[in-house]
This record gives structure tokens, C-alpha cells and sequence, in this order.
């Protein structure tokens, strides 16, 4: 028989893509561009969400 493989839930509000890089528009001293790194705020960049009864049971 079969098995089903477990994966985690990926994250409905970001889709499993936690992090994403921006540019400021400026360049520092080197001549790089300055960027920042912004994660999801619902999954805190994990890409992953916690099953609600997990969320509950922490309460």
C-alpha cells in the first residue's frame, strides 16, 4: 500500500514565500544597493503555518 507523505501547511497569506528583499533605492559607500528583509507577519517567515489546535493548546 501506498503512503501518503505529510507536508507541512504552507502559509496562506505569503504561499510558502516567508522573505522577501527590497531595495531602498540607495547605494552604500562599495556601490551595492541597500536592502531590507521583510517576512510574512503571519508565519514570522517560516513559510509554514501552526495547525490551530497546536495555537489553542498553547493558550
Amino acid at each position: 500500500m501506498p503512503q501518503s507523505a505529510s507536508t507541512p501547511p504552507v502559509c496562506r497569506d505569503c504561499d510558502g514565500f516567508a522573505t522577501a528583499t527590497i531595495t531602498t533605492g540607495s547605494r552604500t559607500s562599495d556601490g551595492t544597493r541597500t536592502t531590507v528583509r521583510v517576512n510574512c507577519p503571519t508565519c514570522r517567515g517560516l513559510g509554514r503555518t501552526i495547525p490551530s489546535l497546536l495555537v489553542r493548546l498553547g493558550r
